[in-house]
């Protein structure tokens, strides 16, 4: 039963197939009101969240489908101990399909093995977010008509984000694309990304702590926060919390057809007055998740043969 734990487990051929049929659902909603009526999917978030929960339970109900859900570790019989792979089995039981949430990395890969329904990893700690690198890839696609070629400029929390981690794993394999990674010494991309990823696939990239020094040169800026949740030691993340504050005078050198994203939610990184740029896209990156997360849906429940 195939699951999607981590974006390489998406070929770039399936990358294009996913957002093209998003695409087309953004073109054509009536066509998918109906192909999942029936099924269920079953949302395992373990962990806080707004977007990606509403945002996969949103994709089901458009689909036509219906959804059961756990809405934190204490709401579940995790609480009483139970494991992620006896969760996971009994699940299989009472849906067509699992997305889930988890703090610990590799929690989606130990329910994906106990499972007998395919297992979306809606995040697991700070290692992967895949459907959230769909949504900035529809979102890159979308406003820049093109994935190759392009300079990235990745700035904030390069450490724990995973959504970063995923987002490089996802660009590096269009040729042409360039990394700017901009950070503080103490939240820089681990090791492991750049000799696993970068330096093993000679993609070009930049190490800075100045984002105004490499603004000019951006085609795409994806801004995070300092997320509070992963550091042991509030003394830190309160001196790391404000690196880097997105406001209108730091956009005088950017490119006009710059895109701005976000994975959200943001605290300080991005000044409300950006949000009325037309360069801003972090709020088209939630509709994006949405169309994207219909689309993976769709193409697992067919390779399931459940629709």
């Amino acid at each position: 039963m195939r699951s999607v734990l981590d974006i390489v487990d998406l070929s770039v051929e399936e990358l294009q197939e996913l957002m093209d049929t998003a695409c087309d659902i953004i073109d054509h909603p009536e066509k998918y009101e109906e192909v999942c009526r029936h099924k269920k999917l079953a949302t395992l978030f373990f962990e806080p969240s707004t977007r990606t929960r509403l945002s996969f339970e949103a994709a089901m109900y458009e689909l036509g489908g219906n959804v059961i859900s756990v809405s934190s570790a204490g709401a579940s019989s995790a609480a009483k101990g139970e494991s992620v792979a006896d969760t996971a089995k009994t699940v299989s039981c009472y849906a067509d399909i699992i997305a889930m949430r988890h703090p610990k990395e590799g929690a989606a890969l130990v329910a994906s093995r106990a499972a007998t329904i395919p297992v979306i990893n809606a995040g697991d700690g700070g290692h992967n977010h895949p459907t959230q690198t769909l949504a900035d890839l529809l979102t890159i696609y979308r406003e820049k008509g093109k994935m190759e070629n392009l300079t990235i400029g990745l700035c904030g929390d390069l450490k724990f984000g995973r959504t970063v981690h995923s987002l490089i794993n996802a660009m590096s394999r269009y040729p042409g694309s360039r990394f700017v990674l901009i950070s503080p010494e103490e939240l820089k991309v681990p090791s492991y990304v750049k000799k696993d990823v970068l330096q093993r696939r000679r993609i070009p990239y930049l190490q800075t702590t100045s984002l105004e020094d490499v603004m000019p040169q951006l085609d795409i800026l994806y801004m995070t926060r300092v997320q509070r949740e992963r550091f042991f030691n509030e003394e830190d993340y309160l001196r790391l919390k404000d690196s880097y504050i997105l406001t209108p005078q730091k956009l005088k050198t950017a490119k006009e057809n710059l895109a701005i994203m976000h994975p959200l939610p943001r605290v300080n990184e991005i000044s409300i007055a950006i949000d009325d740029d037309p360069r801003a896209c972090y709020f088209k990156q939630v509709a994006n998740g949405k169309y994207m997360r219909m689309a993976l849906i769709l193409k697992l429940l067919k390779e399931a043969g459940t629709i």
